[in-house]
């Protein structure tokens, strides 16, 4: 869907009615192999139930877009692009891989770590302290 979805981009998707979905949207669907894919639609056919899309970045020969070999019925439509965040499916897509799980956790580990050795670097002030001043009305 290049360029305007970006390679490695998370689409985020709203579900709509399929007979909502207006040609030109980006809507999001179940592939006949089960794979999700996101094109542009080009026909809506509310007698068939079917939708025609098209990857904007799937060229002919003569340099038209290619529409998908099939239609895609409405019970396979899980609904248009509300927005992307590009990179965000290549970090997605790392941390959903044990390496990439493993990198999460130590940093989470790290994190409490880093939290409890600056929580005990710190002194605490004395409490009787910080009462007093506010009896005074002013901050210590």
């Amino acid at each position: 869907m290049e360029p305007e979805l970006p390679v490695g981009s998370m689409v985020f998707v709203r579900q709509v009615e399929p007979t909502d979905i207006a040609v030109g949207d980006n809507a999001t669907f179940y592939r006949s192999d089960g794979a999700v894919v996101t094109h542009q639609v080009y026909e809506v056919d509310p007698v068939a139930q079917t939708i025609g899309t098209q990857g904007i970045a799937n060229k002919n020969a003569d340099g038209t877009i290619m529409h998908d070999a099939e239609q895609t019925p409405f019970s396979r439509v899980i609904g248009v692009v509300s927005f992307c965040v590009p990179y965000l499916g290549f970090v997605n897509a790392y941390c959903t891989t044990m390496p990439g799980l493993l990198v999460v956790v130590a940093v989470l580990v790290l994190l409490v770590a880093a939290s409890i050795v600056l929580d005990r670097m710190v002194p605490d002030e004395p409490a009787d302290k910080h009462a007093r001043a506010h009896a005074r009305g002013r901050r210590p």
